[in-house]
């Protein structure tokens, strides 16, 4: 049976941390990323996720100067030990709250940067927070982002991951899969997943175009989480999605699939 977790920065905006994790659980999930952690002390956040009986799947890496337009830190030349010490500070955080994957947001390239020398950055840091991460037991997710929503985006074909993976060379560093930048991407969706299926650690949802909720737009999210289901996939599917109208009334793809 497939795992649903709410994303609580998609699914609830303009909601504080706190309130979301009370909206999600109202709304019947059991456990929740998001964006960050960092709005609240973590004795603050760990009472209100046991109060809620939820789990705290994963967050981001530092993403740098979101509302300036940065989407991550990772491979930008001059910002490594912004990048490092944002590794320590998601730690403080994720060990604590028992979170065992954390996804690094790859970045994009700034105009007239060298391409390839922000892949060495990206594929230097990945790296080392690869190893950083698995002397606590928490996997290193890198997740291509598409490149309509985020122009410049390092990292936005599973063949791009593959590549830096590939030269980061580790066995901590795992593919987050999510179906609505590989639909814009590159489609082929179910044979991608499957293909790469021993490297995915994480799935997340929406339909394209509006990323919404399953059900609105062009993906036939039936037969792609029927494949998924029947794959083994033992990991979590994160609802990254901008409700059409409300979460609870969106949710209506979820009770077909269980049904």
């Amino acid at each position: 049976m497939l795992k649903f977790c709410a994303n609580t920065t998609a699914l609830y905006p303009g909601v504080g941390l706190l309130d979301s994790l009370a909206q999600a659980a109202r709304d019947g999930f059991d456990a929740v990323e998001m964006r960050f952690p960092h709005a609240e002390p973590v004795p603050v956040l760990a009472g209100a996720l046991q109060d809620l009986r939820l789990i705290l799947v994963q967050f981001n890496l530092t993403m740098g100067d979101f509302a300036g337009g940065e989407r991550g830190i990772a491979c930008l030349p001059g910002r490594e030990a912004e990048f490092r010490a944002g590794i320590d500070r998601a730690l403080t955080w994720a060990v604590p709250l028992g979170v065992q994957q954390l996804n690094c947001p790859a970045g994009i390239v700034p105009p007239g940067a060298d391409a390839a020398a922000c892949v060495a950055v990206l594929v230097a840091n990945l790296h080392f927070a690869a190893d950083r991460l698995a002397a606590h037991g928490i996997r290193l997710q890198l997740e291509p982002v598409n490149r309509r929503d985020t122009p410049g985006a390092v990292v936005a074909t599973t063949a791009e991951y593959e590549a830096v993976a590939a030269r980061v060379a580790s066995d901590n560093l795992f593919l987050q899969y999510d179906f609505y930048h590989m639909q814009i991407m590159q489609g082929d969706l179910v044979p991608g997943f499957l293909r790469l299926l021993p490297r995915i650690n994480h799935l997340q949802v929406a339909d394209t175009p509006g990323r919404h909720e399953p059900g609105t737009g062009e993906i036939n999210y039936a037969f792609v989480l029927g494949q998924v289901a029947r794959s083994g996939y033992a990991g979590w599917v994160g609802l990254e999605y901008v409700p059409a109208a409300s979460v609870a009334r969106g949710m209506g793809w979820m009770d077909a699939l269980r049904g």
